[in-house]
C-alpha cells in the first residue's frame, strides 16, 4: 500500500513539472505584454529582467500554499485515501485546461482553475462519503471550507472591476500629464512619478510581500510593518532623486526603467502568488504522505488528515526549482508568445488586423458608449476640449509606429500597466488572497487601452467582443474546471491504478496533439508574413514582391484544388471531394485574412510611393479573393451532390471535363510562370490559351446542351454542370486580370527609387 501512495506523489510532482510549464506559458502574458509591446528593451532583456522576478518572486510563495492545503475543502473531513485522489484528480484536470487555452492563444486564469478544481474534485469526494455513511447533502459544508471558496470568488470578480477601473483612472491622469509627445514633460514630471512608481511596486512587493517569504524572520517583519512609512519616503525620495540625476546626467528615459523594473515586480508578484497554483497541490499531496507514513498500523481510507490543517512552511529549495522551471520555460515556450499576442491585439494603439469579429453585444456596448460619450462632448466647453484633445493627440506616436515594426502602444502606458497590476496583485498575495493575476493585468491593460482612446471607432466593436470573449473564457474555465476534475475523482476512485493510467495516458495524448495543432497554427500564421508588415513604413516593391508570393502560392493551390474536385466528381469520390472542400476553406481564410489587412499594410506605404501602388495592391487581393470564392462555388455544389448521392454525370460530360482539365492546368502553370519570372510581355501567349479555353467551354457547353434534349438528362446534375462551367469561366477571367495587375502593379513599385 505505501508503494501504491508513493507512485501517487511521483505522479503528482510529474504533473506538477507540467503544469508549471503550461501554467507560464498562460502567464507569461501577465508580466510580459507591456514591456514587449512598448519595446522597452531587446526582448532578450525584457526575458532576461522577467526570469531574474520569477527566481526571486518563488521564494515568498510558502505562506500561499496553505491555499491548496485547506483553503478549500477541510482535510479533516477526508481520509489520507480520498486526499490523494481529490489532489490527483486536480493536476490533471488543470494540465488539460491550461494546455487547451494556450493553445488557442487565450490567457486564462491560473487561480480560477486550481480553486474550482479543488472545489469539483472535494464534492465529488464527498458525494462518495456521503453516499456511503450517515451524512446527507445537507451536511456538504463539512467536507468543504464554503466561506473561503465565496470570498476567493468574490475577491477574484472584484479584482476585475477594480482592475479595470483603477487602470482607467491612472492611465488617464498619466495621459494628460505626460500627453503622447511626452519628452517634453518628461523633465518636469518624470523622476517623480518614477519615483511614486517604484515606491509602489516596492511597497507592496518588498515590504507587504514579506509576510509570505520562506527566509524573512518574524522579527524582521514586524520590523518592516512598523517602519513601513519610513521605507516608503526613504524609497520615494532616493528613487526621484536618483532618476532625476540620471535624467540630467545621461538622459535616462525613466518610463523606460520604470516599465523594466515593473516587469521584474510583476513576474516577482506572479511567482509569489501563483506558483501555489502549480505546485501547492503536489507539495499538499507530499505533505499528505508524510504524516501518513509517520502513523503506524494505520488504514489509508480509515486515517483521517486533521494535520494537514496546520501551517506547514515550504521548503525553499523545492520553491527555487519551480522557479527554475517557470524561468527556463518562458525563454522556450511558443504558446506564451500566442496568449501574449492576444493580448497586445486587443490593447494596439493602431489599426491591425483584427483577431476577433464584431458581435451583437459588442455592437451594443459600444453605441451606448458612443452615445454617452456624444452627450458628455456636448456639456464639455470647446477650450477645454481643445485642451483635453491635444493631450491625447497620437499623431506623433503613429510616426514612430510607422518606423518600429511590433511597437503597439507607448511607454507611458506600458509604465501604468506594469505599476497598477503590481500593486494590486501584491497587495492581494499580501493577504493570502489568491485572486487571478491574469485578471488583474488584462483588466488593468484594457482599462488603459480604453482610458488611451486605443479603442476608436474603427476598432471598438472589435476590441470589445475579443474583450468579452476572453472573458467568457473566464466562465468557461470555472465550469469546466469543476466538472472536469469532479469527474475524474469519480473516475479514478471507481477505478483505482487502471483507471490512474488510463487518464495518464490520455492526458499525454491530448497535449500531443494540441502540441501538433498549435504547430500548425503557427506554420499557417507565418504564411501570412505580409501581416508583420503592419508595424513599420512599408515599400511599395516589398508589398509587390510579398503579394506575389502569395498569388504564386494560391494560383498552385487553386489549380491543383480544382483538378482534384472535377476528377473526384466525375468518378464520385465522396471524402475525396470532402477533403477537398476543407483545402477550399482553408485557402479562402488565408485570402480573406490578406485582404482584411490590406487597409492597414497601405496606410504604411512610403510618401514618396504613387497612389496607384496602393491600388493595385488592393486589386491583386480583390482578383484573388474572387477566384477563391470561384472555387468554392464550385467546390462545395459538387460535394453536395455526391454527398445526396444524386445522379453522376453522363460519361460524354465527363469525358469533355476530362480533356479541359489538361487544358486549364497549363494556362493556371504559364499564368503562375509570368507573375514569378516577371515577363510580362509573355502576356499576349497567355491571352491566346485564355481564348482557346473560353472556346472549349463554349463548345463543351453546347455539347451538353444538345445531350439535354436528346437524352432527357437529370436537371439537378444538369445545373450543377453548367454552373460549372460558369464559375471555371470566371476563374480563368479572374486569373488574366489577376496577371494584368501584376503587370501594373510591378511597373507602380519599382517606379520608386
Amino acid at each position: 500500500m505505501t508503494t501504491y501512495y508513493l507512485i501517487f506523489v511521483i505522479i503528482l510532482f510529474f504533473l506538477a513539472f507540467s503544469d508549471l510549464m503550461i501554467g507560464v506559458s498562460n502567464d507569461a502574458v501577465n508580466f510580459l505584454n507591456s514591456a514587449i509591446g512598448s519595446k522597452v528593451a531587446p526582448v532578450q532583456i525584457i526575458m532576461l529582467v522577467a526570469s531574474l522576478g520569477i527566481l526571486i518572486g518563488a521564494t515568498f510563495s510558502s505562506g500561499m500554499m496553505e491555499v491548496a492545503r485547506s483553503g478549500i475543502m477541510n482535510p479533516g473531513a477526508f481520509t489520507f485515501a480520498h486526499i490523494m485522489i481529490i489532489f490527483l484528480a486536480v493536476m490533471i484536470a488543470d494540465v488539460l485546461l491550461l494546455d487547451l487555452f494556450n493553445t488557442f492563444g487565450l490567457p486564462t486564469s491560473t487561480t480560477v482553475s486550481i480553486v474550482f478544481e479543488l472545489l469539483g474534485a472535494s464534492v465529488g469526494m464527498a458525494i462518495i462519503n456521503i453516499a456511503t455513511t450517515d451524512y446527507t447533502l445537507n451536511d456538504l459544508s463539512i467536507f468543504i471550507n464554503s466561506e473561503k471558496v465565496l470570498l476567493i470568488i468574490a475577491g477574484i470578480l472584484l479584482s476585475v472591476a477594480i482592475a479595470f477601473t483603477v487602470g482607467i483612472i491612472v492611465q488617464y491622469i498619466a495621459r494628460i500629464i505626460f500627453s503622447f509627445n511626452y519628452k517634453s514633460t518628461l523633465r518636469y514630471f518624470g523622476s517623480a512619478w518614477g519615483g511614486l512608481a517604484i515606491a509602489s511596486i516596492t511597497y507592496f512587493i518588498l515590504i507587504k510581500g514579506a509576510k509570505g517569504s520562506s527566509f524573512i524572520s518574524d522579527e524582521q517583519l514586524v520590523w518592516i510593518q512598523n517602519h513601513s512609512a519610513l521605507i516608503l519616503g526613504i524609497i520615494f525620495t532616493g528613487c526621484t532623486l536618483l532618476l532625476q540625476l540620471l535624467y540630467w546626467l545621461f538622459r535616462v528615459n525613466v518610463f523606460k526603467v520604470i516599465v523594466l523594473f515593473g516587469t521584474f515586480a510583476l513576474a516577482m508578484a506572479f511567482a509569489g502568488n501563483d506558483l501555489v497554483n502549480f505546485i501547492g497541490v503536489p507539495l499538499a499531496g507530499y505533505e499528505s504522505f508524510k504524516i501518513f507514513m509517520a502513523q503506524h498500523n494505520v488504514i489509508a481510507s480509515e486515517f483521517t488528515m486533521n494535520t494537514l490543517a496546520g501551517a506547514v512552511k515550504t521548503p525553499t529549495l523545492f520553491l527555487l526549482i519551480a522557479g527554475i522551471v517557470m524561468a527556463v520555460t518562458l525563454w522556450f515556450s511558443h504558446k506564451a508568445r500566442s496568449v501574449v499576442q492576444t493580448s497586445l491585439n486587443l490593447g494596439n494603439q493602431d489599426i491591425i488586423n483584427e483577431r476577433f469579429s464584431s458581435s451583437a453585444l459588442s455592437r451594443s456596448l459600444v453605441r451606448i458608449g458612443v452615445q454617452f460619450g456624444n452627450t458628455i462632448n456636448r456639456i464639455l466647453p470647446e477650450n477645454f476640449k481643445k485642451a483635453l484633445n491635444g493631450r491625447f493627440d497620437c499623431k506623433t506616436f503613429k510616426k514612430q509606429v510607422k518606423k518600429d515594426k511590433g511597437l503597439s502602444f507607448d511607454l507611458v502606458r506600458a509604465s501604468v500597466n506594469l505599476t497598477v497590476a503590481a500593486s494590486l496583485i501584491a497587495f492581494a498575495t499580501s493577504f493570502q488572497l489568491p485572486l487571478s493575476t491574469t485578471y488583474v493585468t488584462f483588466m488593468v491593460a484594457m482599462g488603459t487601452s480604453l482610458a488611451d482612446r486605443a479603442w476608436g471607432r474603427e476598432s471598438a466593436v472589435y476590441r470589445v467582443s475579443g474583450v468579452i470573449t476572453v472573458i467568457g473564457g473566464w466562465f468557461f474555465t470555472a465550469f469546466s474546471a469543476f466538472t472536469l476534475a469532479f469527474i475524474l475523482a469519480l473516475l479514478i476512485n471507481l477505478g483505482g491504478p487502471w483507471a490512474i493510467g488510463i487518464l495518464i495516458i490520455v492526458a499525454a495524448t491530448i497535449i500531443t496533439r494540441t502540441h501538433i495543432l498549435h504547430r500548425k497554427k503557427e506554420v499557417e500564421a507565418q504564411k501570412i508574413e505580409l501581416e508583420t508588415e503592419t508595424g513599420r513604413v512599408v515599400t511599395g516593391k516589398s508589398i509587390y514582391d510579398k503579394c506575389n508570393l502569395q498569388v504564386i502560392s494560391s494560383l498552385n493551390s487553386i489549380s491543383e484544388i480544382y483538378t482534384t474536385v472535377m476528377q473526384a466528381f466525375i468518378s464520385e469520390k465522396r471524402k475525396k471531394l470532402n477533403k477537398a472542400n476543407k483545402e477550399v476553406r482553408k485557402l479562402n481564410k488565408e485570402i480573406k485574412s490578406f485582404k482584411n489587412n490590406a487597409h492597414a499594410v497601405v496606410i504604411r506605404l512610403q510618401e514618396k510611393e504613387p497612389a496607384e501602388t496602393g491600388e493595385y495592391y488592393v486589386q491583386m487581393l480583390d482578383y484573388l479573393r474572387e477566384t477563391a470564392h470561384c472555387l468554392t462555388y464550385i467546390s462545395e455544389p459538387a460535394f453536395n451532390h455526391i454527398d445526396n448521392n444524386h445522379e453522376s454525370i453522363q460519361s460524354a460530360d465527363a469525358e469533355d471535363l476530362t480533356k479541359f482539365l489538361s487544358a486549364f492546368r497549363n494556362y493556371i502553370s504559364n499564368a503562375v510562370k509570368v507573375i514569378a519570372s516577371r515577363k510580362f510581355e509573355n502576356i499576349v501567349k497567355l491571352y491566346a490559351l485564355m481564348y482557346d479555353l473560353l472556346n472549349d467551354l463554349s463548345r463543351i457547353r453546347k455539347n451538353h446542351i444538345k445531350r439535354i434534349k436528346g437524352d432527357g438528362i437529370s436537371t439537378r446534375v444538369s445545373m450543377l454542370y453548367l454552373d460549372i462551367l460558369a464559375e471555371t469561366k470566371n476563374l480563368i477571367l479572374y486569373t488574366i486580370n489577376l496577371v494584368k495587375t501584376s503587370r501594373d502593379f510591378s511597373a507602380s513599385a519599382n517606379s520608386v527609387k
